[in-house]
């Protein structure tokens, strides 16, 4: 197996699906473009890898179809993103590195391409857990936010709901004192004075 050119494809791969992988803000015809030119360069780039023999064919038809999986759970992520498209890019990636693992122990024999084939089943799966967690973690973290919100929210109307039951009370309590002291007056006096104490408490 030539190595020194298996590693300069995987590097044309990588760079081929750089750009179409970056996707911050865009439209959905803008998407399918990007999907399209996911799809082209996988094929050029698996294209390429027919000018290898054997294994190190295989090697690099496992690592152009790591990097397509992988570009589109990007772009996928890039578009709509939330917490099971994050999820998604690190399956991909976990995914990919297992599948070139494997045929990387394909070039080992007895003993050393068992522990080859079990370190790569384990890297993945320690890799998923990792993402597992993390998934639970972000939806986890997002109910909290949402009830905390809704907490956040009632308490807040109820605080606004004790700061007026309280100007009410204050200003009736107010009003009974000013009534009180129209009581001092008679006739059209007592009259005006309650009514001007009405409109300065807002009685009716």
């Amino acid at each position: 197996m030539n190595k020194f050119k298996l590693a300069a494809m995987v590097s044309a791969v990588a760079l081929a699906f750089c750009g179409a992988a970056t996707a911050a803000t865009m439209s959905k015809d803008d998407y399918n473009k990007a999907r399209g030119t996911i799809g082209s360069d996988y094929k050029t780039a698996g294209a390429a890898c027919d000018s290898f023999a054997a294994n190190a064919k295989d090697i690099c038809k496992a690592e152009a179809m790591g990097r397509k999986n992988v570009a589109q759970a990007e772009l996928d992520d890039g578009y709509k993103p939330t917490n099971k498209t994050h999820y998604n890019v690190s399956i991909a990636k976990a995914d990919g590195d297992y599948a070139v693992a494997i045929e990387k122990c394909d070039d080992k024999a007895g003993n050393d391409k068992d522990v080859c084939v079990k370190e790569a089943k384990a890297a993945r799966v320690s890799a998923k857990a990792d993402a597992t967690a993390l998934l639970k973690t972000s939806n986890a973290n997002d109910a909290a936010t949402r009830k905390t919100g809704a907490a956040n929210v009632a308490a807040g109307e109820a605080k606004a709901a004790a700061r007026n039951d309280a100007a009410t009370d204050k200003r009736n309590a107010d009003y009974a004192v000013a009534r009180e002291k129209c009581d001092t007056f008679a006739n059209d006096a007592k009259t005006n004075c309650i009514k001007e104490a009405k409109a300065r408490y807002g009685q009716s």
